[in-house]
């Protein structure tokens, strides 16, 4: 059986050996990875660390890493959006998984533990700010996965149909994916005092979250249809832009991710917390002791 090669312009990778946009070398890799959107919180979550063993800036792709207590970790930023994440994740998994040398797919699969942490906007009034919530299922309203063979594989297709026609989805949109997190994962990180929520992945922060400031929304009401649905009782619980992109291609990967966020706003009850990141300190250091 012959092997499966990836040619030069499908995988760049730079002339110091590392890969196009994270600029990281494959022996630079860490199986556990926390994930962050703004590249000045990696040295947030690096100040944790025991040692810090490299640190690489691209763009808005920064990484450190190291260890904390003893075990091997790095922290990645992958900016905003869930254009990124498919940059990010493509690339890390490259890193884990394609010999750089021969470009040649490796025969044993390597898996890596991703945990996402960051700020999301709820859409149900009883989420108080602070409050940390796992997107123990994701809703990609940003198309990502669409593009992947294998989608409706890992995809809940029941409750796509579902919430389609309860929203009554416009057409011209992206079609939306539901996708789960790694239940292992969700219930060693999560444990006991993190709220399981259903979380969206929405493709932009204004309209595309149903915020108006100067230009009209083309449906107005699509958050109070959002907040009224229940899928087997439960409710999507909040917004975000890339928890569902993340959970969808590790799926198709073969790897663990996670998405926990920490409510800043509530939707719903229009209030809002620009002061968050004492909390976000401690939600970093609560996944650093259980990844």
């Amino acid at each position: 059986m012959s092997k499966h090669i990836i040619q030069s312009s499908e995988m760049i990778i730079n002339p110091d050996g590392s890969i196009f946009h994270l600029h990281l070398l494959p022996e630079q890799l860490r199986d556990n990875i926390i994930l962050v959107g703004d590249p000045g919180r990696v040295d947030m979550v690096a100040s944790f660390f025991d040692t810090k063993d490299f640190e690489v800036s691209s763009r808005e792709f920064h990484t450190i890493g190291g260890t904390y207590k003893g075990k091997p970790i790095m922290c990645l930023s992958h900016g905003i959006g869930p254009d990124n994440i498919d940059i990010v994740i493509n690339e890390l998994d490259a890193l884990a998984n394609v010999d750089f040398n021969t470009r040649e797919v490796k025969d044993h699969h390597r898996t890596l533990t991703m945990v996402r942490i960051g700020t999301s906007g709820a859409l149900q009034p009883e989420l108080i700010l602070g409050t940390p919530v796992i997107a123990a299922h994701s809703i990609g309203f940003d198309g990502v996965l669409n593009y992947y063979a294998g989608r409706n594989s890992v995809a809940d297709l029941d409750y796509e149909r579902a919430f389609c026609e309860a929203v009554d989805w416009n057409p011209l949109l992206a079609a939306p994916y539901v996708v789960k997190s790694d239940e292992e994962l969700v219930d060693r990180i999560g444990r006991d005092d993190m709220v399981r929520g259903c979380t969206i992945s929405a493709v932009g922060f204004y309209g595309p979250q149903g915020r108006e400031l100067r230009l009209p929304l083309a449906d107005p009401d699509i958050n109070a249809k959002i907040e009224k649905f229940r899928y087997h009782g439960k409710p999507i619980t909040n917004y975000e832009m890339e928890s569902a992109p993340l959970e969808g291609l590790a799926l198709l990967m073969g790897h663990k991710a996670m998405t926990v966020c920490s409510i800043i706003a509530n939707r719903v009850n229009t209030t809002a917390s620009p002061n968050y990141k004492t909390a976000i300190r401690d939600l970093i250091e609560t996944v650093l002791n259980r990844i």
